[in-house]
């Protein structure tokens, strides 16, 4: 019996559970994608094995508090943090145990008292102990656009004799005697609702009671005297007043090449004078559900036809207007990006870039048609690589296509129009009222004729005068008052700041001088090297600053957080590590320089073709305050983790290749510590984070945990980098080479949980596969291959030395 209580309570047994756990759920999402959620659940996530598997966690966790005395010697932030996790999983059996889960259906006009369950077992029907009504659904478009900004439903709700009033839209929920209803969806003709509900009052009120525990838990690591963290910074500022050398052995170099464009002499002849392009850039025009400066059009339009940021000499607002008023030359220019040999083989286009015209045939049939229809009629599955080139070398032929008949550019807003819909030069005029439909009829066409004149005889000033008539016309007609002067001048001045390609140049020449900086300084001391140190630091902090200028400013343009997308959560990483690294750059050099470097690689893949740029809307579930704080600060632990994925590569390298010496010793020691410090940190801020997002999603549909493969890889993560902050309790003494190595494999969950889950697997939040992520997918093999080797050579010469 004391021998089961020994090994019961052993922290070899904590980190041998976590791994089972964590390998548990990992082979669940796997198995998801291949025979569905239901089986998922059925054989994994809901089995007895693994209920007992959460079982013996629990008892682990209470057993170590006894064996090890947490009570006794006050560590009151580790018993938190622990507990917290305990009293989250009673909170989750409770949900599983007593809780319910249903729909509600009504149609306007009509009641209902009953809530439809689906199970495993079927479908069955439950009574609800009042009668919901409803008076009204609405349902909120962006303006010019399909797409749901929100839905909402009125009801009365007949309850004792009474009848109240209440309405429901995402993330504004109903709670009548312990059911909790919430906005889900709606019927197709816009005309009944479909509510989620839950009774889950005893789940929900254990579960809200651990995540507060757990916040309080990680408040404390962090304050408390007697915290690791907290005593990992004492020994590191030990470690500091011995010796203030800095070891360098690790120069990262990266280059990046720019393709330039020429020009023909006949686009020459049709380039846009700089001062009317920036007028013209500056006309508001209705795209994607939202009002832009046509400037940023433009820029989307250049970027997705010619795949560049500009078409050679030309900026992309010069070419758009050249284009229009000059489209029998430009039909004949190359400029349609064609990225795929057998593509180009077998229509004969050229392996570049292709006109409008040589698409078409002598008797001006579509060449692509016939494959375009066949590759429509396939499934998304079937699609091979060559079909997606395809469908994209086929949309932007349609892009041109648009700018040939002006249908793109929805310049006059309709004042009669009730979802606020602008329309191109080339709609029904008679749509208008009759006052405005001559001009809509004839203005911007005689703007065109005026712009050839003007490329004639230099003369802008009639094209100016058309463009502010214009203007004047969608700010009379602009009922719904979407024209905002301030965010159309923010996003030009925003386009053209390109602020994030700034910060990404900055941040590779700054960390690579610091890197050298301290490299020069560990083969001699020099004073005048520390000055130029402190120097460089200050203009890292600047482009930070400059950084986090650039996202406020989509912020303010988007009207939302700007991290709902994977370009936005790419530079909010960058944003992160560089913050991460900041922060420990006053104990350590390299880590500022090392996470500088890395912020610039960040943002060099969020620059790539395959990650859109481009400013959305919303859909409504994402128009919450939880989503806004529960990504920012997960997406901010990825940046602490990738702090201690740089340093473990800096120690196994140390490890595998310096010469062995105390300095050395010393050094690797030193990095260790702040790599043990950063990932503490991240992992706080990983399970603050995910728990957030628990929040966020009982709170917008009523269900804090579903096993979305997402939420169970930002769970997986949280138990790896537990495993790795842990490690230390099963070794006789502190092994930095295991601590390092697994510091540098446990970055995998992370990849996982940022880009594969979204890729690789199903789920609300997979996007697919494209050309471009699978290129990044072997690239991250490779790396983690020479990762292996780095491994097994700084083992090699650990023993060897040892």
């Amino acid at each position: 019996m004391e021998k089961t209580k020994r090994y019961l309570s052993s922290y070899k047994t904590t980190i041998t559970l976590l791994l089972i756990y964590a390998v548990a759920m990992a082979i669940a999402t796997f198995v998801e994608k291949n025979h569905g959620t239901e089986v998922a659940k059925k054989w994994i996530y809901y089995s007895p094995a693994f209920f007992l598997l959460q079982f013996l966690l629990v008892l682990n966790f209470i057993a170590a508090w006894s064996r090890y005395g947490y009570v006794k010697q006050k560590r009151w932030a580790l018993l938190a943090v622990h507990l917290a996790f305990v009293v989250i999983l009673g909170g989750a059996l409770t949900t599983f145990l007593f809780g319910k889960e249903g729909t509600v259906h009504i149609r306007e006009g009509n009641r209902t008292d009953e809530m439809i369950i689906h199970t495993s077992n079927g479908v069955s029907v439950e009574k609800l102990p009042f009668v919901l009504e409803l008076t009204d659904f609405r349902l909120n478009r962006y303006p010019g656009s399909a797409s749901p900004s929100s839905y909402e439903s009125d009801l009365l709700v007949h309850l004792d004799g009474k009848v109240l009033e209440a309405k429901i839209f995402m993330n504004n929920v109903l709670d009548v005697k312990g059911y909790r209803f919430f906005q889900a969806s709606y019927d197709q003709d816009e005309l009944g609702t479909i509510l989620s509900v839950n009774q889950d009052v005893a789940g929900r009120t254990i579960t809200y009671t651990g995540y507060f525990l757990l916040f309080c838990g990680f408040i404390l690591v962090f304050f408390t005297k007697n915290s690791r963290f907290r005593r990992l910074g004492r020994q590191l500022k030990n470690l500091r007043e011995e010796s203030k050398h800095l070891v360098l052995v690790l120069i990262l170099s990266i280059g990046t090449t720019a393709l330039q464009a020429q020009t023909t002499e006949n686009r020459q002849s049709a380039m846009i004078t700089p001062e009317h392009a920036a007028q013209f850039a500056a006309l508001p025009v209705q795209s994607g559900g939202r009002i832009m400066p046509m400037h940023t059009l433009s820029s989307e339009i250049v970027r997705k036809v010619y795949k560049e940021k500009k078409m050679g000499q030309f900026s992309p607002e010069q070419f758009l207007l050249s284009f229009l008023a000059e489209p029998r030359m430009w039909i004949h220019e190359p400029f349609i990006a064609v990225d795929n040999s057998e593509i180009s083989s077998l229509y004969g286009l050229p392996k570049d870039y292709a006109s409008y015209v040589q698409f078409f045939d002598k008797n001006g049939h579509y060449k692509l048609l016939h494959q375009m229809q066949i590759i429509y009629g396939k499934l998304p599955a079937e699609r091979s690589a060559t079909d997606k080139d395809m469908m994209k070398l086929d949309e932007r032929v349609n892009i041109v296509f648009q700018l040939l008949d002006y249908s793109l550019l929805r310049i006059y807003p309709d004042p009669n129009d009730g979802t606020h819909t602008w329309y191109p030069p080339n709609v029904d005029p008679s749509i208008f009222p009759k006052e405005d439909s001559l001009f809509v009829a004839d203005s911007f066409r005689d703007y065109i004729v005026e712009v050839n004149n003007s490329l004639q005889n230099g003369d802008w000033s009639k094209p100016g005068q058309l463009l502010a008539e214009i203007k004047e016309f969608q700010l009379k007609n602009d009922i719904g008052k979407h024209i905002d002067d301030g965010k159309i001048q923010a996003e030009i001045s925003y386009n053209q700041l390109r602020i994030f390609d700034r910060c990404k140049l900055s941040y590779f020449i700054l960390g690579g001088l610091l890197l050298v900086l301290a490299f020069t300084q560990l083969l001699k001391k020099r004073k005048w090297a520390d000055g130029v140190i402190k120097i460089l630091s200050i203009a890292i902090l600047c482009a930070f600053l400059v950084h986090a200028f650039g996202m406020g400013m989509r912020w303010y343009i988007g009207g939302y957080a700007p991290w709902s997308n994977s370009y936005e959560t790419m530079v909010y990483v960058a944003w992160a590590t560089v913050l991460a690294g900041i922060i420990f750059g006053r104990k350590s050099t390299i880590t500022m320089a090392l996470a500088t470097l890395f912020g610039g690689v960040i943002l060099f893949v969020s620059g790539l073709n395959w990650m859109d740029p481009q400013i959305g809307t919303l859909v409504p579930v994402l128009k919450s305050p939880w989503l806004m704080f529960h990504v920012a600060i997960i997406v901010a632990a990825y940046g602490f983790f990738g702090i201690g994925f740089l340093l473990g590569i800096v120690n196994l390298s140390l490890t595998a290749f310096a010469k062995k010496s105390k300095l050395i010793r010393f050094r690797i020691k030193e990095l260790s510590i702040t790599n043990n410090m950063a990932l503490l940190v991240g992992l706080a801020l990983m399970s603050i984070g995910t728990f957030l997002g628990a929040i966020w999603a009982n709170e917008s549909w009523g269900r804090y945990w579903g096993w979305d493969p997402k939420e169970t890889w930002a769970l997986i993560t949280m138990i790896v980098y537990s495993i790795v902050t842990h490690i230390h309790l099963v070794k006789k003494r502190d092994d930095l080479w295991l601590f390092n190595l697994l510091s540098v494999l446990a970055f995998a969950s992370v990849l996982m949980t940022f880009f594969g889950v979204n890729y690789l697997l199903s789920g609300m939040h997979s996007y697919g596969v494209t050309d471009g992520v699978s290129a990044v997918f072997i690239y991250i093999v490779l790396a983690f291959t020479a990762i292996g080797i780095l491994g097994v050579l700084s083992y090699r010469k650990r023993r060897y030395e040892s």
